[in-house]
C-alpha cells in the first residue's frame, strides 16, 4: 500500500481555490458593488480594494431532504378544471410582500461581507474593456522574441534538467536491463530450493547454484541508478513576440469655467483611464496635457493635483497634441489614442479652429478619439462643433457626464470590447 504524505507548508492563501469559486458564483453581485464603489471614492483611493456586501438570501445553499406526507406541497390533481401544470397565477390585489421590517420579535441574518483585494477589484472593474481599433505595427521589422517551451532534448545545461522526465527514463532503463537477469535469478532460486530438499549445503550443485545467484545479483546491482543517457533537458526556443506600441493622450480643461466638481469628475475619469491602461497593456505610453488659454505637457502629479486655472482656448491643446505626435510618435509605428475632458465652454471662433485642426491634423492619425463633456445643463458650443467631426469619422466618440454616477457607465461605453 502506497502512502503519500504532503509536507508542503500551508500558505496564507490556502483557501484561494474556495475564494475563486465564491467570487465566480457571485460575480454579478460583486460587479455591481464595484461599480457603486467607484462613484464614492476619491482620486487617490480608486485603485484600492473594496468591501463587498451580499444579501444573506443570495448565499443560501441548496440542499436535499426527505419528502414526507407532512409539510406544504404544491400539486395539480386530476380533474382540476381551473389550472394546469406550469400556469402562472396572478398576484392577489392588495397583497403585501414579505419584508424585513423592524419589530420586537423574530430574527434574521446580516448581509455577508468580504473584502476584494486591489487586483480582484481592478479585474472586475476593467473586465470586457479594451482600446478600440488596436492594431499591431512594425511586424515586418519585429525583433523582440520570447522563450517558449518546445519539448525536451538530450543535451543542455544543468539548470534546465527536467528531473521528473530524467528519473522516468532511468526507471524504464533499469527495468529493461534487469529483466533478463531477474528471470534467470528466479529460475536459479527455484532450482536451489528444490535441490536443498534432497542435498545439503556442501553438495557441488548447491555451491554452483549459489555462486550463480550471487553473480546475477551483482550484475543487477551494477546497473547504474541514473546514466547520462537518461538525462532530459527542457528545450526552449525563441519565438517572435508581437509588439503593439500605443500612446494615449489625456487632455483636460483646467480653465476657470471648470468648477471644482467638474474638475473632480474629469480627474476621476482620467484616473480610471490611467489605471485601465497601465494594468491591461504592457507597452503603452501616457501623455498628459492640461490647458486653459495655453496648453502644456505635464507629469502625472501635476495633471491630477494642480490647481492652475485661467481662460479657455481649446485649440492650444489640440495644436500641442499635433506637434507631439509629429515629433515623437510616427504614425507608422504607433497606435495613437486621445481622450479629452471639458465642460464644452470655449470661445466661439476657437471652436471652429478646433474642428479644423481635428479634421486636418489629428483624426487621420488617430485610432480612437473620445470627447467627454462634463455639464449638468445643455450642451455647450464645443459639443455642437464636434458633432460635425463625429459625422465624418467613425473613430470619434462623444459622451456626456452630468454627475459622479455617470462616470462608470460612460467609461465602459467608450472602451467596451467590441465582438468581431
Amino acid at each position: 500500500m502506497i502512502q503519500i504524505v504532503d509536507r508542503r507548508l500551508n500558505g496564507k492563501n490556502k483557501s484561494a481555490v474556495n475564494r475563486r469559486k465564491f467570487i465566480h458564483r457571485f460575480r454579478s453581485q460583486i460587479k455591481k458593488a464595484v461599480a457603486d464603489a467607484i462613484n464614492e471614492r476619491g482620486v487617490k483611493d480608486l485603485d484600492k480594494g473594496e468591501k463587498v456586501s451580499i444579501p444573506a438570501r443570495d448565499t443560501a445553499e441548496p440542499f436535499f431532504h426527505h419528502g414526507g406526507q407532512e409539510g406544504y406541497r404544491e400539486r395539480v390533481h386530476p380533474g382540476n378544471k381551473e389550472f394546469q401544470q406550469g400556469d402562472r397565477i396572478a398576484r392577489p390585489e392588495g397583497g403585501k410582500g414579505r419584508g424585513n421590517d423592524a419589530s420586537n420579535t423574530g430574527e434574521g441574518q446580516d448581509e455577508f461581507v468580504f473584502e476584494l483585494t486591489r487586483e480582484e477589484f481592478l479585474n472586475f472593474f476593467f473586465e470586457d474593456l479594451e482600446l478600440p481599433n488596436l492594431v499591431k505595427t512594425r511586424l515586418a521589422t519585429l525583433t523582440e522574441t520570447k522563450k517558449v517551451r518546445a519539448g525536451h532534448t538530450s543535451a543542455g545545461i544543468p539548470s534546465n534538467i527536467n528531473v521528473i522526465r530524467s528519473l522516468r527514463n532511468a526507471l524504464g532503463r533499469r527495468i529493461a536491463l534487469r529483466a533478463p537477469y531477474n528471470e534467470s535469478l528466479m529460475e536459479a532460486e527455484k532450482q536451489l530450493e528444490d535441490l536443498l530438499q534432497n542435498h545439503d549445503d556442501t553438495d557441488p550443485a548447491v555451491i554452483r547454484l549459489r555462486k550463480e545467484i550471487e553473480q546475477l545479483k551483482e550484475k543487477m546491482a551494477g546497473i547504474p541508478f541514473i546514466d547520462t543517457f537518461d538525462l532530459r533537458y527542457d528545450n526552449r526556443i525563441d519565438r517572435p513576440k508581437p509588439t503593439t506600441q500605443a500612446v494615449m493622450f489625456c487632455i483636460m480643461d483646467v480653465s476657470g469655467s471648470m468648477g471644482p466638481e467638474e474638475k473632480d469628475i474629469a480627474k476621476r475619469f482620467f484616473m480610471l483611464l490611467y489605471l485601465f491602461l497601465t494594468k491591461t497593456y504592457e507597452k503603452i505610453q501616457v501623455v498628459f496635457i492640461s490647458h486653459h488659454t495655453e496648453a502644456q505637457e505635464v507629469d502625472e502629479d501635476t495633471f491630477f493635483y494642480s490647481r492652475e486655472t485661467g481662460g479657455t482656448v481649446v485649440s492650444s491643446a489640440l495644436n500641442l497634441l499635433s506637434s507631439i505626435i509629429e515629433e515623437r510618435f510616427p504614425i507608422s509605428e504607433w497606435n495613437i489614442y486621445a481622450a479629452q475632458a471639458s465642460d464644452g465652454d470655449n470661445w466661439d471662433d476657437d471652436s471652429i479652429v478646433c474642428t479644423k485642426i481635428l479634421n486636418e491634423k489629428i483624426m487621420p492619425h488617430m485610432q480612437y478619439y473620445a470627447y467627454i463633456e462634463i455639464t449638468e445643463d445643455r450642451h455647450q458650443n464645443l459639443w455642437h462643433e464636434y458633432l460635425t467631426i463625429k459625422e465624418h469619422w467613425d473613430n470619434f466618440a462623444m459622451q456626456r457626464i452630468e454627475a459622479l454616477t455617470d462616470i462608470y457607465p460612460v467609461f465602459r461605453k467608450l472602451f467596451e470590447k467590441k465582438n468581431v
